[in-house]
């Protein structure tokens, strides 16, 4: 309960673009291993152990680019087209080789196929998180849209209502985004246009 409500915190913090989204879930992460752990689930250690690497290079991106907004905070973009294909090629191939390990070490999973989804899926939304991606709210949107129903219909209550709460964070989030993305584009798009001659600079 204490991991993932660090983990709904972190989510809150990386809408808000704050660097601290990153030791939030490094935090989150290092909780849920100790919990996985101490009940012998030796698959959710190694799943948390990946999203702690992954937040750790979140970490190191957002501060070495943290000033590259006006206001100090992380800008944020659109993918371009090459950059979906890799996350999509990627999380798709990623799930189907997670998946069948999962299916062949049944220790790993309970629940292979949805479970490889999610966890790939969200080490893909905490990769274009990472990068500054507004498609990281996509991303996460998909995983809730398997996580949320999987985890009501498999009796886990506390799991589903994070799941609705990070549903309801993803839409803020990504409105945010979104709109803060079209704003800094609007504005890029304003300052290379050519100064007039005459016109005060």
């Amino acid at each position: 309960m204490v991991g993932n409500t660090i983990g709904l915190i972190a989510l809150a913090l990386g809408w808000r673009r704050s660097i601290w989204t990153w030791p939030a879930q490094f935090l989150s992460g290092v909780i849920l291993v100790g919990a996985y752990a101490s009940a012998h689930l030796s698959g959710g250690v190694g799943k948390q152990l990946l999203v702690i690497g992954v937040a750790l290079w979140g970490w190191r991106l957002w501060s070495n680019g943290k000033q590259q907004a006006q206001d100090g905070s992380i800008a944020v973009r659109f993918a371009t087209w090459k950059e979906r294909g890799i996350l999509l090629g990627g999380t798709a191939v990623g799930t189907l080789a997670v998946g069948v390990l999962f299916a062949a070490v049944p220790a790993l999973s309970w629940n292979p196929w949805p479970d490889a989804y999610i966890f790939v899926g969200t080490l893909a939304a905490m990769v274009a998180q990472a990068r500054g991606l507004v498609e990281f709210w996509f991303a996460w949107l998909l995983v809730d849209v398997v996580g949320v129903p999987l985890a009501f219909s498999s009796g886990l209550a506390f799991s589903g209502l994070v799941y609705v709460i990070y549903l309801a964070l993803v839409l803020w989030g990504m409105r945010d985004w979104w709109l803060r993305s079209r704003a800094v584009s609007s504005q890029a798009a304003q300052s290379s246009q050519p100064v007039m001659e005459g016109a005060p600079a």
